[in-house]
């Protein structure tokens, strides 16, 4: 993986983390504008599955394949459960499962990093 797509995804994430946590201070539920935020996050989050499966086709890095390509898959899908659960939940609730949501792609994304440098 690329350490500017990396850094991306983290900068990204944790400015949508902190807004999610200055909602859930104030116990108000996520805005329209917060959505936009988290969407710019599963934008950068899809161009690093396309770059990944991508990069892991071409390279001779001892890297488990399936493992790989399925933490990319679960990083995809994690944001938009989030969201889903969010928006039918719209009490400090489903703001916190926002929250947990950016999290685990956080989470899913330094476990990406591990994985591609070699150690499963």
């Amino acid at each position: 993986m690329t350490d500017w797509l990396t850094a991306t995804l983290l900068v990204v994430a944790a400015a949508a983390g902190i807004v999610v946590a200055v909602l859930l201070a104030r116990d108000e539920p996520a805005q329209d504008r917060t959505f936009v935020l988290l969407g710019v996050v599963e934008v950068v989050v899809l161009v690093q599955l396309v770059y990944g499966v991508v990069a892991l086709s071409g390279t001779d890095r001892d890297v488990s394949g399936v493992l790989f390509v399925s933490y990319l898959v679960g990083n995809l899908l994690a944001l938009p459960i989030g969201v889903f659960w969010s928006l039918a939940e719209r009490t400090r609730a489903g703001t916190a499962v926002l929250l947990v949501a950016i999290l685990t792609v956080v989470a899913l994304q330094l476990r990406l990093e591990t994985i591609w440098g070699g150690v499963a």
